[in-house]
């Protein structure tokens, strides 16, 4: 039998027996309490540790239920084989964490394309509609709810759709869901398996990811020449089409109003096509006015459109929405009828209020002034520097294209910037299908010294003035300290 010396002095808010639990959970993931050895008596270990005995038994109970311990009749308590239960050790610092060597620093400054102003959320309104749903004591609030979205929010969604998007759609052709992923998946299994899906690369690897999991065959057309679109569907005849006519991501670009018009023909004429329409950011348009969706000039019933609060209002919300046309939606019906509610019945409610009360408007009219003067900011801040050598997708969204100059290639640059708590990410990080990183530390040529173009996608829906500033000069002291280095080298080899 063993000796238990336990330290039951500090933290007193954390039960007795917690502390004695936990105590000999460690020496047994350490080794100093080996498997087959005899714990000592709950009476034994109570009087050493001047506690009750009913602490020492609550412990014990613990260890017995999660495995690390058994009670053997007439014998005693002794240590199992905790090998493959828990494989519990003392626990390494993770990859990147701090005092790691060799790793990167957490981002100090992160230009993230998908992150929001959260400064900004509307916390005291969010917090008041809560309350107000808890205290009507209703009781449906507690139950799953329609599995296709709450009907006072599917109609709110169908009111803002029509008016800011011109979308046109009854209450009863929106599902309501967490997360676009969920949404397509939904979709897939409404259409026929196995099939094939059209999207622009770059694009959004996500979706890609998704539509592969889910069985299909995914090609890819340049988004940054959409009048080669309609030669690809020729020659290739997917049964779907995902694009972002609006704001396409990352490029920015807007598909006109000819291509929309091809696009919907070409659906229509074969019962299997359907147009998936990603409208993930259109609150958020700087310059003239909102984009009409695609589904808006839809009359044949051939686009399935997607949207989301994440960048409305916050990603952690996890709500979407997509609208299916009237053949779809029938088949919805049939064969996913009975799927669960995947939102917060309470989530919902504070929502749906969230829209009808007036609050969704006034927030994006706040939103869209405090990020447009971040984008201009940002725009006027970059025009400084002599290795900017263009901008663009600009005029929507939260992030801006932008075309440097360096010796540096994508990946090395990206690289190097996280050495220095920088986050950017190039354009590379969105091809589909996504690349595999290059190995940083390439030798380079000499041709390489002179210099080449990398594009960048820089968000700014989370910095502050001080802090896009504060990227921008460790990006262009991180630029010139690799320019020099290099042209030192190379001069150094003509030297030799």
């Amino acid at each position: 039998m063993i000796d238990i010396m336990v330290n039951l002095q500090g933290e007193p808010n954390v039960p007795l027996y917690l502390k004695i639990y936990e105590h000999i959970k460690c020496e047994m993931a350490d080794g100093r309490i080996s498997q087959g050895e005899r714990l000592p008596s709950t009476r034994l270990l109570s009087k050493n540790l001047s506690v009750s005995r009913s602490t020492v038994e609550l412990a014990y109970e613990q260890l017995m239920a999660e495995g690390y311990i058994k009670a053997e009749p007439c014998r005693g308590h002794f240590a199992c084989d905790i090998t493959e239960l828990y494989q519990l050790k003392r626990r390494q610092p993770a990859l990147g964490e701090a005092g790691e060597p060799g790793r990167s620093r957490r981002m100090e400054i992160e230009f993230s394309p998908y992150a929001i102003d959260a400064l900004s959320f509307p916390f005291d309104v969010w917090r008041r509609l809560s309350k107000t749903m808890l205290q009507q004591d209703r009781e449906e609030l507690l139950y799953a709810g329609d599995g296709q979205g709450e009907y006072e929010l599917r109609q709110a969604i169908a009111f803002y759709l029509h008016q800011a998007r011109g979308v046109n759609c009854h209450p009863d052709e929106i599902i309501v869901g967490a997360g676009n992923e969920y949404l397509e998946l939904v979709l897939g299994q409404l259409l026929e398996r196995g099939g094939r899906v059209l999207m622009e690369n770059p694009g959004y690897p996500q979706a890609y990811r998704t539509f592969c999991a889910m069985g299909y065959d995914v090609i890819t057309v340049d988004g940054g020449q959409r009048e080669k679109l309609m030669e690809k569907l020729e020659g290739n005849d997917p049964d779907l089409v995902y694009v972002m006519p609006s704001h396409q991501f990352p490029l920015g670009d807007v598909m006109t109003l000819n291509l929309r018009l091809q696009l919907i023909k070409w659906a229509g004429e074969r019962e299997h096509r359907y147009l998936i329409e990603d409208d993930y950011d259109s609150e958020y348009r700087y310059r003239g006015k909102p984009i009409p969706s695609m589904q808006s000039i839809d009359h044949s019933g051939k686009v399935v459109y997607l949207g989301t609060f994440s960048r409305s209002i916050a990603p952690s919300l996890r709500v979407s929405y997509m609208v299916l046309p009237p053949r779809l939606m029938a088949k919805y019906r049939d064969c996913c009828g009975f799927y669960s509610a995947t939102v917060p019945k309470m989530q919902q409610e504070i929502l749906r209020a969230f829209l009808t009360e007036g609050y969704f408007e006034r927030h994006l009219n706040k939103m869209r002034g405090i990020y447009k003067n971040k984008r201009d900011f940002l725009r006027d801040l970059l025009k400084k520097y002599e290795w900017v050598e263009a901008i663009s997708g600009d005029h929507a969204g939260l992030h801006i294209l932008v075309k440097i100059k360096t010796v540096m290639s994508e990946q090395e640059l990206c690289l190097a910037a996280k050495e220095r708590g920088l986050g950017i990410t190039g354009i590379s990080e969105y091809a589909l299908p996504p690349r595999k990183a290059v190995s940083p530390g390439a030798v380079k040529d000499e041709t390489e010294t002179q210099g080449h173009s990398v594009t960048l996608l820089l968000g700014y829906g989370k910095l502050d003035t001080e802090q896009m500033d504060k990227g921008l000069k460790i990006l262009d002291k991180l630029l010139s300290d690799y320019g020099s280095r290099m042209n030192s080298g190379f001069r150094s080899r003509n030297t030799v």
